[in-house]
């Protein structure tokens, strides 16, 4: 693979180890910042929406830096789930209840634009990412069905979407070799990718646009006043990187750069197993629809197959930002209560990362100041989402700033408790994990 302008090749930073690493493409490393840069606008992480955000306004003649800390694709972009889905969190309903009905109609509208965008980008820039579509939401519950019905319904009636519908239980049970599941809702709307094989082509789609990508160099400060900055320090030094415009685009690795708006998210860790290759014709019998799936549970499994026919499976999250020494086995052990028949599947890979969760579940967008943007907390829903916050930082930036600010009316509170918010959050998670046995 050609090395894209502006890279050098440097000691190698590594993402740790997963599925997605050990199939991931090529991937160029970029220097650490040495000295002071100047530039239009500066860009802090390599996630999907700083990538996003750089390919933007790289596209549109502004001069971009982009600092990571890591490499690009290290954090939750490079370890999610990979599945695209419809929508937030929230019925569009209660989000017209706290925006109004009219900038409730353009959410919806743009997040069937974050769709038409990730596809442009994978057909544009030729990345190989495994793209499909096709998406099983499968209820465990018969209320949970009720709510699936009425989601399908809204979606039809109040937006005109066409693409999903609902299953009743053989429906369901002909895509899922699962006992479990009582009907669901099939979008086929939604689908699944590889992430990190997606962020790597979109950072390589960023260096071909002119962006300088600086990996290894981490963001210790930032000036978020009429003069932006971003001080930073790597193993070459300090350095400083002078801005018209700022983007914080750390999502759930911001830390406490600007604890103003660290307090309004919450990081959560989540994790996933890949069992050993199975076979097609095995790995075929538990999906026979090839779709991704996810119940609706509150505290969610998700699970699709993969190209070399692994069962990728993920949910076992963790509120409380510590790591269960035991996860292989319990996310082993979640996996075989759905598939039963998986119990000689040896499990190759167990990895997990961080997500950043907000309050009401729906994503953080805004401004400090004049000159400073960010996009984070999207709640399970940033594969496609993240690709239109770039889209809008450079809107913004670039003057036009009516679309960015309909995202940027959603409320968003703080997380309550002070030093106590991670035990209050465990709580909480608890009595929803209860819910969901109810």
């Amino acid at each position: 693979m050609a090395i894209a302008r502006g890279t050098t090749l440097v000691a190698p930073r590594h993402h740790p180890r997963s599925w997605y690493s050990e199939t991931a493409l090529p991937q160029p490393d970029h220097p650490p910042l040495a000295g002071d840069l100047r530039c239009d606008v500066c860009v802090v992480g390599s996630g999907y929406t700083g990538l996003s955000t750089a390919l933007h306004l790289a596209e549109r003649g502004y001069d971009v830096v982009l600092l990571e800390a890591e490499r690009i694709g290290w954090g939750a972009s490079g370890r999610n789930g990979g599945q695209i889905v419809t929508a937030f969190n929230p019925s569009m309903g209660t989000m017209a209840g706290w925006v109004g009905q009219d900038d409730a109609r353009l959410l919806w509208d743009m997040g069937e634009e974050s769709k038409r965008i990730l596809i442009d980008r994978v057909e544009r820039h030729a990345i190989d990412c495994d793209l499909r579509w096709g998406y099983v939401m499968a209820a465990l519950k018969n209320r949970q069905m009720t709510g699936l019905r009425d989601m399908e319904a809204e979606w039809r009636d109040a937006h005109g979407y066409r693409d999903a519908r609902v299953l009743d239980r053989s429906e369901i049970r002909s895509m899922v070799a699962c006992d479990r599941y009582v009907g669901g809702l099939f979008d086929g709307g939604s689908g699944q990718l590889h992430p990190l094989n997606y962020a790597i082509g979109l950072g390589r789609a960023a260096a071909e646009a002119g962006v300088r990508i600086f990996e290894g160099t981490r963001v210790e400060r930032v000036d978020t006043g009429s003069h932006p900055a971003a001080h930073t320090t790597s193993r070459e030094g300090a350095g400083i990187v002078r801005a018209k415009h700022l983007v914080l685009a750390g999502n759930a690795y911001l830390g406490r750069l600007v604890p103003e708006i660290a307090a309004k998210i919450m990081p959560v860790a989540t994790y996933m197993i890949a069992t050993e290759p199975l076979g097609a014709e095995r790995a075929t019998a538990l999906i026979p629809s090839g779709h991704a799936v996810a119940d609706v549970n509150f505290v969610l499994n998700y699970y699709r197959l993969s190209p070399d026919h692994r069962m990728l499976f993920g949910g076992g999250v963790s509120y409380s930002g510590l790591d269960r020494p035991d996860l292989q086995r319990i996310l082993r052990r979640t996996m075989l209560r759905y598939f039963p028949r998986l119990a000689d599947a040896r499990i190759d890979h167990c990895w997990g990362g961080h997500v950043a969760i907000t309050l009401n579940r729906t994503p953080h967008f805004g401004r400090i100041g004049a000159n400073t943007w960010f996009a984070h907390g999207y709640s399970g829903h940033g594969v496609a989402l993240t690709g239109l916050a770039g889209k809008l930082i450079a809107e913004a930036i670039s003057g036009m700033e009516e679309r960015f600010d309909v995202f940027a009316r959603l409320p968003h509170q703080g997380f309550p408790g002070g030093l106590a918010r991670k035990p209050l959050l465990v709580l909480a998670m608890a009595w929803f994990r209860l819910r969901d046995l109810l």
